[in-house]
């Protein structure tokens, strides 16, 4: 390993050197700069009108004057917090500033909700008062169903807390001109409505109205923020693609994230950005985020660790002897050096660079989503046959022990016999799909669950949150080489929440549990029509203790 770098790419180095000539060669940052779709593809939808985001850090900088006089007006109506209502690449970066940044005095503090799950809606409604309250919605299309649900469910709470005439008052939106989300903020009469240039994809916007207006409302320095994105060079950011894309070729595609602890939120934003970008047409790079360190001996042949460093990190020196254990051992190791928090608006910028360069060496379109829409379309016909029937189709359970529930193909007469025919089917890699309430318990009981079958199946793991995961990893898991094993949980929803038809009114024909629970069978239906093995399980009314039994029945 280089001691000054820390980088080691051992069988990669030749082939990397490789791909970077061949970069230089065919121009192709040149090109991109140009954008010139024909880098990715001969047809230039989805392509030509998704590169806006390499202006982002130049055309963003008029833009700020706007957010901070927004945020300013809002706080100086009474708000103290923002609820931000979206999913995927309109929460992840938001979520990103906010826990690696804090709050500065005299702004507010920052919640995103980006969950269905009845649970996780009534907590963040609960969260404080209306009043002092700034709701911001934020979807590109303007009818994610998710962001749609949430807004409409949020400003009726807020209409029976302060009346109709003040609630629109505590709201803003962010989307895209002519938007569904846009005509309803007109008629809500929101505060404001910040919109976005169309053509910046989502899952590239973070430096864009969809990260910037959240990282405003806590009191992060823009323009500090906006000057690290322009400093990075897309060259070196383009050695970061090579190193992507030259190991997924070489069967190195289990992108093993690293991160600092005071910028660990940042991996969440890498996994969107990748999976997404690159799953699909029988390709892709799994990143794997917030994964328990193992023995190095555990990790397979189909790894890359890349380890972002930042300068006053305590556990530095630990971390950095790790990494070196896993050079050493064969592993190829890149890392990446931040003087301190505001780099991550040069990271922002090198990854999107670097998945853009991954996804030509890959030879895939990485700006477009084709298999997403997928479990959409399943979904969706899960809701029409709640509101045909009144009740989403009944699946049989192959299984039932004590109060758990287990779903897949086969015979098992226990839990344990179930997971252990599940987990030795062949496969490269385990996604724990939850769709459950995000809670501390329930996250300790993942990350449990989540190291047990690591260390049992020596597979690479990862874990998301349904339906949140859809928007980022749902991608990749349909349209990779098929590999994965898919592990869903539920639970019932409890206490249940009406989803408004219509902002103002009380009417409702569906319920956020209804909706999550359709979105669950949904994503089921379209991986086992992918040829995906999946096997779900009910945990039960209390999902803590249910996780507690997958990880007994794995002992």
């Amino acid at each position: 390993m280089d001691t000054r770098t820390g980088t080691w790419l051992g069988p990669l180095a030749a082939d990397v050197d490789a791909a970077c000539a061949r970069l230089r060669r065919e121009r192709v940052v040149e090109r991109v700069l140009d954008r010139d779709y024909r880098v990715w593809g001969d047809d230039p939808a989805e392509i030509a009108n998704r590169l806006a985001w390499l202006d982002s850090p130049q055309s963003m900088a008029p833009g700020l004057a706007s957010i901070r006089a927004q945020i300013a007006a809002a706080v100086a109506a009474g708000c103290r917090q923002c609820l931000l209502l979206g999913m995927g690449g309109s929460s992840l970066a938001p979520e990103v500033f906010r826990r690696t940044f804090g709050v500065a005095p005299g702004h507010l503090d920052l919640a995103v909700l980006d969950s269905t799950h009845p649970l996780a809606v009534q907590m963040a409604l609960a969260r404080g008062n209306p009043a002092e309250t700034l709701y911001l919605a934020a979807t590109k299309s303007g009818g994610t169903v998710e962001t749609m649900s949430l807004t409409r469910y949020a400003y009726n709470q807020a209409a029976a807390a302060l009346g109709r005439e003040q609630a629109g008052a505590h709201f803003a939106a962010i989307t895209d001109p002519g938007s569904g989300l846009a005509d309803l903020a007109r008629e809500l009469g929101f505060r404001h409505i910040f919109l976005n240039d169309p053509d910046i994809g989502g899952r590239f916007s973070a430096l864009s109205y969809f990260g910037l207006v959240a990282a405003g409302a806590i009191g992060v320095d823009l323009d500090r923020l906006l000057a690290r994105a322009r400093e990075m060079d897309p060259h070196l950011a383009s050695t970061l693609g090579a190193v992507m894309g030259t190991a997924a070729l070489a069967g190195r595609d289990k992108l093993t994230l690293v991160l600092s602890p005071g910028i660990a939120a940042f991996g969440a934003w890498v996994e969107q950005l990748v999976a997404e970008s690159t799953g699909k047409q029988g390709r892709g790079i799994l990143p794997v985020d917030g994964e328990a360190d193992l023995d190095t001996d555990v990790y397979g042949s189909d790894r890359l660790f890349v380890y972002l460093r930042l300068a006053d990190d305590g556990d530095a020196v630990r971390t950095d002897a790790r990494l070196g254990a896993l050079a050493a051992a064969g592993h190829p190791v890149y890392r990446i050096d931040l003087t301190d928090p505001y780099d991550l608006g040069g990271e922002f910028m090198r990854w999107e660079w670097a998945t853009a360069v991954a996804g030509y060496l890959l030879g895939i379109n990485p700006f477009d989503q084709p298999d997403v829409e997928a479990a959409k379309v399943s979904a969706r016909a899960m809701v029409q046959a709640y509101r045909e029937q009144g009740v989403l189709p009944a699946l049989v359970p192959m299984l039932r022990q004590d109060e758990v529930a287990v779903y897949g193909d086969g015979q098992a007469t226990s839990l344990a016999a179930a997971l252990t025919q599940f987990l030795a089917n062949p496969a490269t890699y385990v996604a724990l799909q939850a769709y459950l309430a995000p809670t501390p318990a329930t996250d300790a009981g993942l990350a449990a669950l989540r190291q047990a079958i690591g260390r049992r199946t020596r597979c690479a793991t990862t874990v998301g949150y349904g339906p949140r995961f859809l928007h980022s990893t749902g991608q990749l898991h349909k349209g990779d080489a098929g590999r994965g094993l898919f592990l869903q949980l539920v639970a019932p929803a409890g206490l249940d929440t009406p989803i408004p038809d219509r902002p103002g009114e009380p009417a409702s024909t569906m319920s956020f549990g209804v909706l999550i629970a359709a979105q669950a069978l949904g994503d089921r239906q379209a991986l086992l029509q992918a040829g995906r093995r999946v096997l779900r399980v009910d945990l039960g009314p209390n999902p803590e203790a249910g996780l507690a039994r997958l990880l007994a029945a794995l002992a």
